[in-house]
């Protein structure tokens, strides 16, 4: 029994432990859907599979992102699919988000055409109409059907 329970506290103190991140950069984020909206200076801490995303406004962190196997805000945790339902669109690939703020291609390279600075995707069915770029690691992704728009820029400096 005690070897069940030393198992069980090593797996929570390693799923507990922080996360080391190889990016780490302040970026301009606009986030505009129906139930959320957001235009100021955030910071992006990515590694190859997970992401970070801390908002602020006037220099005061007002919501922080943690996107991995789940996507974890201020108020806990959902499924991927559940976000996407609750503040984008139920029918986007589950790691839509994830996918944008690593500047990698969505809906499994659909419809990919490379560019001289990045890559765009034109993707359009019942359910949205998208359209995303990434050019010189900006990344701009607009479903004009859902109302949705998320810009990620570089800060010049």
């Amino acid at each position: 029994m005690q070897i069940i329970f030393i198992l069980w506290v090593s797996i929570l103190f390693i799923g507990c432990a922080p996360k080391s991140y190889t990016i780490n950069e302040s970026k301009l984020i606009i986030i505009k859907t129906p139930k959320f909206k957001y235009a100021d200076l955030g910071y992006v801490r990515k590694n190859k599979n997970e992401v970070k995303i801390d908002l602020f406004i006037a220099g005061n962190l007002i919501q922080s992102f943690e996107i991995d196997t789940l996507i974890c805000a201020n108020e806990g945790c959902m499924r991927k699919s559940s976000f996407n339902e609750e503040f984008l669109n139920s029918s986007y690939h589950y790691d839509i988000l994830k996918n944008i703020f690593l500047a990698s291609p969505i809906f499994e390279s659909k419809n990919l055409e490379k560019t001289s600075t990045g890559f765009e995707q034109n993707i359009k069915t019942k359910d949205y109409d998208i359209t995303y770029k990434i050019e010189n690691d900006e990344v701009y992704f607009k479903d004009k059907q859902n109302k949705i728009l998320i810009k990620i820029k570089k800060i010049k400096g």
